[in-house]
Parts: C-alpha cells; structure tokens; sequence
C-alpha cells in the first residue's frame, strides 16, 4: 500500500524533523490515524518532495523525520486546459480527472453556450470547490506539483491566452484535422474545451483568428466533463510524458 500523502509547505519541509499542523495534520493524526514507524510523503505541491518516517503523533498534529528529498522537475510540454464551465458538480469531475491524468493548468471559461454561468457573488465560492478539487485529486494520484486553476476568463481574455501560446488547439465536432495528428513539439499546449451547447460561431471565430487551430478529438461526441481528460490523454501520449 502507497504511503498516504500530506501538503505542507516548503520552508517548513526545509527542517530534519518536520511538525505536520493544522488541516493536514489532523487528518493525518485523527483520520489517518498514523502511528509511530509509518511511512508518509510531504510535498509542497510545486515539485518539492520529503519521504519520511513518522516519529511523534500528537492529538491534531504529525512529527516527521525525513528520510529523502527530491525535486521533480517541470514537465514538458506545459498542457494547458481551457474548460467551459459544466453543469452541476461535472465541473469538479472534470478538474478532478484531468489533475489525476497530469494536466498543468485548468482555466475555467464562461462560454456563451455554458448551462451554468458562476454569478458575481458566489464566484469565488464556485473557484474554491475547483481549486480544492484538484487539491485533493493532486494528492490522491501523488502529483508532487499540483495544477494551477486560474480565476474565471472570459472569451476575449481566452482568445488572449491562445494568441500567447506557442500551440493553441480548440476541440471542434466539425473540424477536419484530428488531434492525433497535430504536429507538436511546442514547450506548452492550451486547449479549449467547449460547454454542452458547444463553442458558439462567435467563439470559434475570436480564437482562430488568434491562431487557435480546430482539432478533432473523435468520431463520437463527449460530455464536456470528459472531453478535457480524453484529450489531455491524447497530447500526454504523444508527447512523452506518459
């Protein structure tokens, strides 16, 4: 069995002996229920990993000795997913598989099409659910270096980042190029997938005249929810980074 991982932050896993605290470390103490002898994994979520032993259990806290520490590298290519925003809790899914898969970054869109639209005043509460999201499925899959989830964008700001980007791609049901196919080798890959009512002409337009280009991803039609995982699956095959 994998030992169970735990988020703390970088100066504090600079020490021999590390004090685990505060959420992580009741989880740890009360939940986990680890016991002197076991083994854990401490990471700071940005590449930064300690293997250690643990050494003290208090009531709402953990006591570590490192055994090892090492630096994962950053990933290449850099992948980058554009999500429209999804109905219900499919927004949370699609974080959740796509972190567990090994995107870099997820950017939630407010598509013109999109079923649920994030309201001024419950925004930052909606981001939070995504960001924890993809906390607890970086954990979960034993990513040393968790995805960014970027504040809400809008389609200009979306066409922005594509013209940026050194390969911008749009998931399309009408475009004739498969993904499959896409030369690459860029350092990073935005990719934009659309809501369930799909990427408006308006949108499609803003995009490829910011260099985006309309791929492929299949002969069937997939939930928005799953469309970002399938094709982050794609581009981290091709690329080497699975």
């Amino acid at each position: 069995m994998s030992a169970p991982v735990f988020v703390v932050e970088s100066a504090v896993l600079a020490d021999g002996r590390i004090v685990v605290e505060g959420a992580e470390g009741r989880h740890a103490a009360t939940v986990k229920r680890l016991r002197e002898g076991e083994e854990v994994v401490l990471t700071d979520g940005a590449g930064l990993v300690v293997r250690g032993v643990v050494a003290g259990v208090g009531r709402e806290r953990l006591e570590v000795e490192a055994v090892e520490r090492r630096v994962e590298p950053e990933p290449t290519p850099r992948i980058t997913v554009v999500q429209a925003l999804p109905k219900g809790e499919r927004g949370e899914l699609a974080v959740e598989v796509m972190t567990e898969a090994g995107v870099d970054v997820i950017v939630p869109w407010a598509a013109s099409r999109s079923i649920t639209q994030w309201r001024p005043e419950r925004r930052e509460k909606s981001l939070a659910r995504w960001r924890n999201a993809a906390r607890e499925a970086a954990k979960q899959s034993r990513r040393a270096r968790f995805p960014e989830v970027a504040d809400l964008e809008t389609t200009a700001r979306v066409a922005a980042r594509l013209a940026a980007a050194p390969l911008a791609l749009v998931l399309h049901e009408e475009a004739a190029e498969p993904l499959s196919r896409v030369p690459l080798g860029a350092p990073e890959i935005v990719l934009v997938v659309g809501p369930e009512g799909g990427i408006s002409p308006e949108e499609l337009t803003a995009f490829t005249a910011s260099g985006a280009r309309p791929v492929l991803l299949g002969p069937t039609v997939l939930r928005t929810s799953t469309a970002g995982v399938a094709a982050a699956a794609v581009l981290l095959s091709r690329t080497g980074r699975w």
